[in-house]
């Protein structure tokens, strides 16, 4: 039970303000069954997607676009072919805008 605190201590650092508010959208829609934020658990790590995509002015409509309708293919040596999931309609679009977001802040 410490250590679990210990780590959503930790975890409740990283992330302030409205990107609070974010980790919890995505913890809501089901997110943190394939992610994390620092480290692959299905899928990538999403600060490992942040770098990716660092200055790439398409980056978020292509996101925007994966998770919305799912796929597989650009992480394919982490995920080992597991494919991402399509989130839309389960997950609104301006809800998944804000995920997206919050994934390329970090």
């Amino acid at each position: 039970m410490k250590k679990m605190l210990i780590v959503s201590a930790a975890a409740a650092l990283l992330v302030s303000g409205s990107a609070f508010a974010d980790l919890a959208l995505a913890k809501k829609s089901g997110c943190l069954a394939c992610h994390s934020i620092e480290k692959k658990i299905v899928g990538p790590a999403w600060k490992d997607v942040a770098a990716r995509y660092k200055g790439d002015a398409g980056a978020k409509a292509a996101l925007v676009a994966k998770v919305k309708k799912g796929g597989k293919g650009n992480w394919t040596k982490v995920t080992h072919g597991a494919p991402m999931p399509p989130y839309s309609p389960r997950v609104s679009d301006a809800n998944i805008e804000k995920l997206v977001d919050f994934v390329l802040s970090l």
